[in-house]
């Protein structure tokens, strides 16, 4: 007797570590094509769908006149959102609008087309009364707006650093500082900001841009533990590696007003995958979302779980991006090709 339960117990010991391997290999196929994060990507299968959760939400994007912000209008617009655009650019948000009313079943009064300037922070009380006078509330703030950084910090004005600052943290702040008492005050709401890869990482010729992102993942993580009494106001970070849009040809440099070097041709995701994926955690109330392709996702996990060994990464391959950027190649794909040489 004692012999044959022996025998069981060793089958049953040998068909759960099968079992184990295999659901290991599993998920390393699957995150060797993944392109997010395991929570987002489950809640992407098994969770809430956009179209659902979002249909008739009243969602305010900043950064709205181009790249990820342009296509969370696009999107939005086909979940039945009601919108608010805002940006510097009046005469891109109309252009945005109008393909919104094209391809959606929304109205001309469903959207409102808002310019707004994050550095101008004395108007954003103004702005957010603007909004809740024509909706009557807000449900969704996307906190879009910012810009990128193309230099190194030993040539780089401390203007930019500050410039960085006052745009990309201040600015974010502040709109969140009108738009959050609305939100209590309801007891429900969502800030999705879209942070970086560099606000989690550490990245050369991004040394302003990656302080602001870093302030804002702070900022943010800090904020969702004050908020605990309202459970059903969300507080969200969205870290996307590289993604096609003109945030790179809209970088500072080491001056002011001195143009971004030529654009370089990194494998970057696709924007409407980032903003589907986007969607989809905002649907099921994800906290943070990392949202990139391979080899970049690694990378988010390895300095995760793994900041030793990320460091010696980061050094080998920040040097080899810096040895390139000052023999005049591009910032994006230095890292993936040999120095130019005399």
């Amino acid at each position: 007797m004692c012999v044959v339960l022996q025998g069981m117990e060793s089958c049953t010991v040998s068909a759960l570590s099968c079992f184990i391997a295999f659901c290991l290999l599993v998920c390393l196929i699957g995150f060797i094509f993944a392109d997010a994060d395991f929570t987002l990507l489950w809640a992407s299968l098994t969770g809430q769908r956009p179209e659902r959760k979002l249909k008739g939400l009243v969602v305010w994007i900043t950064g709205a006149s181009s790249g990820i912000g342009e296509e969370l209008a696009y999107q939005l617009a086909k979940c039945g959102s009601r919108l608010i655009l805002s940006a510097r650019r009046e005469d891109e948000l109309h252009r945005v609008k109008r393909h919104c009313l094209e391809t959606s079943e929304l109205k001309d009064e469903d959207i409102l087309v808002l310019p707004l300037d994050l550095l101008e922070r004395r108007s954003h009380e103004t702005k957010t009364k603007t909004v809740i006078g024509y909706f009557g509330h807000i449900d969704i703030l996307i906190n879009n707006g910012g810009r990128s950084q193309r230099s190194l910090f030993l040539e780089t004005s401390v203007d930019v650093c500050q410039a960085l600052m006052e745009l990309n943290f201040f600015g974010t702040v502040s709109l969140t500082k009108q738009v959050l008492p609305h939100m209590t005050q309801r007891g429900m709401g969502s800030i999705v900001t879209v942070s970086s890869l560099f606000g989690l990482t550490a990245a050369p010729l991004a040394t302003g841009a990656s302080a602001s992102k870093h302030a804002l993942q702070g900022f943010f993580n800090s904020l969702r533990t004050e908020l605990t009494d309202y459970p059903k106001i969300l507080i969200s970070t969205v870290c996307p590696g590289p993604v096609q849009s003109q945030i790179a040809k809209n970088a500072f440099t080491a001056e002011i007003n001195k143009p971004p070097p030529t654009v370089g041709h990194l494998k970057r995701m696709p924007t409407d995958r980032c903003v589907r994926l986007m969607l989809v955690g905002i649907s099921n109330g994800v906290k943070e979302m990392w949202i990139s392709q391979q080899p970049m996702l690694l990378l988010y996990y390895t300095w995760q779980y793994a900041p030793t060994f990320a460091w010696s990464v980061s050094d080998r391959l920040g040097r080899k991006w810096v040895q390139n950027f000052k023999a005049g190649r591009d910032a994006d794909s230095a890292n993936l090709t040999k120095p130019k040489t005399s």
